[in-house]
């Protein structure tokens, strides 16, 4: 364990092995750093934050802030972080409401890259990537291996599906499908993820199949009740992959907005 003479770590923090506290880093009351966590240097980690084991937290990085709810009167509540995530500069990962189930977690081996912001209550999944300035509202849930380009800012209460494709500067304020591309202001979906699902290991007969499913659903001249219904009568023949999209879609119009989360709103 290597701690800077210019850091501060509050006696309650629990820090484990391997653990290196770089310059003018603040570590506050009930934080835990897993082992073999690097904090570069200027990385503030207010409060209630655990980190698992082998991340890495570039400067001006800010974990465990309040919730920035005004329904929010100082209860305990948490950031969770699990392994081998990379967070870059200027991040801010704030931590959960009564609302939300009190903890903001995100999975292992995401990259969260410089200026995001992950709001209270989110849930992010595994090696998910958030890029430059991407900007979540509270409550969004992001779906394993999903990617979040630059600039782009996600309305509360979204969900953002497995293996999905956010494109640039996009606004998204309705649910984002598994394994498509969803871009635009507002955004919507565009194509398959392809490129996205290769380098992923998906079969070819998969991506076939959501190619398929994609003309039916989501082409311009798609009459998506219809389209659902058809596909339903065929799920036994359906591939693993186009029957998720098929219960992911059937929970967003089961929804609110073309949100899924909205039907469990408290308020």
């Amino acid at each position: 364990m290597a701690i800077h003479e210019t850091a501060f770590v509050d006696a309650s923090a629990g820090i484990g092995s391997d653990v290196e506290i770089g310059p003018f880093c603040i570590i506050g009351p009930h934080v835990t750093l897993g082992d073999g966590t690097l904090l570069r240097n200027n990385v503030t980690i207010l409060e209630s934050t655990r980190l698992g084991a082998g991340n890495e937290v570039y400067p001006f990085a800010v974990l465990g802030g309040a919730p920035q709810d005004l329904k929010f009167d100082g209860e305990q509540s948490w950031v969770e972080i699990g392994d081998r995530n990379v967070i870059r500069e200027y991040v801010t990962i704030n931590r959960g409401t009564t609302h939300g189930g009190g903890k903001t977690i995100v999975g292992d081996g995401c990259l969260i890259m410089a200026y995001a912001h992950v709001a209270h209550d989110c849930v992010i999944g595994d090696e998910v990537i958030i890029s430059n300035a991407g900007t979540l509202g509270g409550h969004i849930h992001v779906g394993r291996k999903a990617i979040i380009s630059g600039l782009v800012a996600i309305h509360h209460f979204v969900t953002v599906g497995e293996l999905a494709f956010l494109g640039g500067c996009s606004k998204v304020v309705s649910d984002a499908p598994p394994y498509m591309m969803t871009v635009g202001s507002p955004a919507r979906v565009r194509a398959v993820n392809a490129v996205g699902l290769k380098r992923a290991g998906i079969a070819e007969e998969s991506i076939a199949g959501l190619k398929d499913a994609y003309v039916k659903l989501f082409h311009k001249k798609a009459n998506k009740t219809r389209a659902m219904a058809e596909l339903e009568e065929e799920r036994d023949g359906l591939c693993d992959e186009v029957k998720a999209l098929l219960d992911f879609l059937q929970a967003s119009y089961a929804g609110k907005k073309g949100r899924a989360l909205e039907a469990h709103r408290s308020r």
